[in-house]
């Protein structure tokens, strides 16, 4: 293993950014209560790390994020930060999902409201959360390049779709980056998909690296509360969780000998895919946000990323990444 400077990569139409992004999910919701100070904290210490691409969401917590990444970025400059904003998931005050809506009067609206709670007048990149199967993706697309016409966003981003509706939305105008889960046991985006970004100069945000911390070598079933999304996911259940832990400690001794982290040794074999592929990790504290930045400083050799694949390969991992409803909404796994 040899180290180097954080390194930049490129993301379509953004251009580049720095090799390793901040998801804020898991500081509003789905991941059991988060400590409000110490996320402002996490979000200042990324942005004195080098990161600059946050990663929020009208519904995480159903606007708490926003309101959170503003108040973490007052007397920050504006210009240095890129907020990357997914919309139009449909939520009841119970938290229960109620679909998607990605009608262009409702995009609209949507970014009207996440505006005035992010306390800026623009968003770096914006995308809809997911495929709204009542909607055609040229509409939406076409609301949000509107959008762009007149300066509310800078570039627009897609989440979880498929190779022919990738195709669709760049013919629309071009997009910045595709949003998905990727990680060494959720690697449906190899093939097509990939392909097919590739070939049309788009970008990867991979999210969910860590597989919701499964993977990162920290996981402690016995402090997960039936709030938390983890209480509900197929990978986290019975025998599927007992198979998937034997997989991470088959990744402990291979970081181990590579002188990483667990959780070091599946960022970096994420940011190894390529220049167009920036991991976003939802570190929830400062502790966590050190251990992924030290990942961006790894480079893996060959030797060492056979090692891990083969330590966790992806057709070992036991249990969907999401359940069968939210399977089901996934156009990029259509």
């Amino acid at each position: 293993m040899t180290t180097s400077p954080l390194t930049t990569k490129t993301l379509g139409t953004l251009g580049s950014t720095p090799a390793i992004g901040l998801g804020l999910m898991g500081m509003s919701a789905l991941y059991g209560p988060a400590d409000r100070d110490e996320s402002i904290a996490t979000i200042h210490a990324a942005l004195d790390g080098g990161v600059t691409l946050l990663d929020t969401g009208d519904f995480y917590g159903m606007g708490h994020n926003e309101l959170l990444l503003a108040e973490a970025l007052k007397g920050q400059d504006r210009d240095a930060v890129d907020i990357s904003v997914k919309f139009g998931a449909l939520r009841g005050p119970d938290g229960a999902w109620h679909g998607f809506d990605a009608r262009p009067a409702a995009v609209k609206t949507w970014l009207a409201y996440s505006l005035v709670r992010l306390d800026t007048d623009h968003v770096d990149i914006y995308r809809p959360a997911r495929l709204d199967p009542d909607v055609s993706i040229e509409e939406t697309i076409g609301a949000i390049a509107e959008l762009v016409e007149a300066g509310y966003v800078r570039n627009i981003g897609l989440s979880e779709v498929g190779a022919e509706t990738i195709r669709r939305a760049h013919a629309v105008h071009p997009i910045s980056d595709l949003q998905i889960e990727y990680s060494l046991i959720s690697r449906g985006i190899e093939g097509d998909i990939l392909d097919t970004c590739r070939e049309l100069g788009i970008g990867i945000t991979a999210y969910g690296v860590l597989s919701r911390g499964l993977i990162g070598g920290h996981y402690d079933p016995s402090k997960t509360s039936v709030t938390d999304f983890r209480a509900h996911s197929p990978r986290f259940q019975g025998d599927n969780l007992d198979r998937n832990l034997e997989l991470v400690e088959a990744l402990r001794k291979v970081a181990a000998d590579t002188g990483i982290t667990v959780a070091q040794a599946a960022i970096a074999w994420v940011a190894s895919r390529g220049d167009d592929i920036v991991p976003v990790v939802g570190a929830r504290t400062r502790e966590r946000l050190t251990e992924t930045l030290g990942a961006a400083n790894v480079t893996l050799t060959t030797d060492q990323l056979a090692a891990i694949e083969a330590a966790m390969p992806a057709d070992q991992v036991a249990g969907s990444r999401y359940a069968e409803a939210q399977m089901a909404m996934l156009d990029s796994e259509r």
